[in-house]
């Protein structure tokens, strides 16, 4: 395989083990490892996937459009050859095309209309620890498919900091495989008190200490969503006016041009600040990075049932992301945290966090359900059954107000 060793590589010759005998794995890897990219090439050519596809779930468009140019350009070609994707909206595979990159929604609109899956030979779920609604529909779904159509088709899944012995216990005795990423040291540093207000203000210092304390280096900061991510930029830029620093922001709803100017190495003599979602936490590699700033926050859905709406919730991140955001500042070198958060509201962090389908409208995953032909979800295996209570809400109200869930 082209391209420099990768800490993945040295699992590659057990995962294609377990799911040549197994026909199942699941793998922990680090962030940084190397395997959003290099695993499906790797897979590429075992003699049990005889020419099928390997469809390979990703959490989120970005990400997803990411890892299959960077998988492309890997191998010496275009997006849409040998590696394509699809995402809502945008699809660029060809009649050559065996790796598909795919965003959830995707992969249940493709398990709808072939439930056999028969042009695929692997179905790889990355980042799963993230926990949607979406890819947990899509595994008990493809565990029945498996289990009903073709007893052939091999599943994977893939997490940086995943609890495995449950998923591996969900799949049937799944080998789980583990590789170390590889990490600098990253020295943290704490708030000296809490923030009251919005965060951007406090985000702004911490980014313009950071840069005037460390010399070389970009910085990547965490901000709960696009709203706070303009008005940083917008405090940043007017800061920063005549000096060799630039300011990306990184989102989902950005331009391509956009996104590819913040994944991008900073022109010489010229440092830069990437303002980003959770999107950085995990999928993506944004070189040049070696301070964090980290606001601490993440946007996550709730449902009311009592208003029957769901909404945006802005609350504090769970340790494992926490810890995940940190680590983004050990990728390249020794590197620095910055949390704006203090010791003691560091302690009271969530350990895990909570899966989607705890907390989500079940409307749309009750009328997934039905044009499956389930009407009762425990007739899946799920590594978090829907609740019984909500469920049955969503099951009541009027069909006019189930809404499948769209491809993300």
């Amino acid at each position: 395989m082209k391209g420099p060793a990768m800490p993945i590589d040295q699992v590659l010759p057990a995962l294609k083990e377990a799911l040549r005998e197994r026909k199942q794995a699941v793998l922990v890897a680090a962030p940084g490892a190397g395997k959003t990219t290099r695993v499906p090439l790797a897979l590429l050519d075992e003699i049990w996937l005889q020419g099928k596809k390997i469809i390979m779930l990703e959490p989120r468009r970005l990400a997803a459009r990411n890892a299959a140019r960077f998988m492309a350009s890997s191998i010496g070609e275009k997006v849409g050859e040998t590696v394509g994707y699809r995402v809502r909206m945008d699809t660029k595979v060809g009649p050559r095309t065996r790796i598909e990159v795919v965003t959830e929604g995707v992969l249940t609109r493709m398990l709808q209309a072939d439930p056999s899956l028969e042009e695929a030979g692997l179905v790889l779920f990355d980042e799963y620890h993230e926990r949607s609604l979406q890819a947990d529909l899509g595994l008990a779904l493809c565990l029945q498919a498996r289990s009903l159509f073709r007893e052939e088709l091999r599943l994977a899944v893939m997490s940086a900091t995943l609890e495995a012995e449950p998923v591996a216990e969900l799949l049937g005795g799944a080998p789980v495989i583990a590789s170390e990423g590889r990490m600098f040291p990253v020295e943290t540093r704490y708030a000296a008190r809490k923030v009251d207000g919005p965060v951007e203000p406090a985000v702004a210092s911490a980014v313009l200490e950071a840069l005037a304390e460390h010399g070389e280096g970009d910085v990547l900061v965490f901000l709960p969503g696009a709203p706070e991510i303009r008005r940083a930029e917008a405090r940043l830029r007017t800061a920063l006016a005549g000096r060799p620093v630039d300011v990306a922001p990184l989102h989902g709803s950005l331009p391509q041009e956009a996104q590819d100017r913040a994944l991008a190495p900073s022109s010489p003599g010229r440092r830069k600040v990437v303002l980003s979602t959770a999107v950085a936490e995990s999928s993506l590699t944004v070189e040049g990075v070696r301070i964090v700033v980290d606001g601490g926050l993440m946007r996550v859905p709730r449902f009311s049932p009592r208003t029957g709406m769901s909404r945006l919730a802005t609350v504090p991140v769970s340790l494992p992301s926490a810890d995940q955001r940190r680590g983004r500042a050990g990728r390249v070198a020794p590197g620095v945290c910055y949390r704006l958060w203090t010791e003691e509201e560091h302690r009271m962090l969530a350990p895990t966090g909570t899966p989607e389908i705890r907390e989500a409208d079940l409307a749309p995953l009750a009328l997934e359900l039905a044009v499956w032909g389930v009407g009762d979800p425990f007739e899946l295996a799920w590594l978090d059954p829907p609740p019984q209570a909500a469920y049955a809400q969503a099951r009541a109200w009027p069909s006019s107000a189930l809404i499948p869930a769209s491809p993300t």
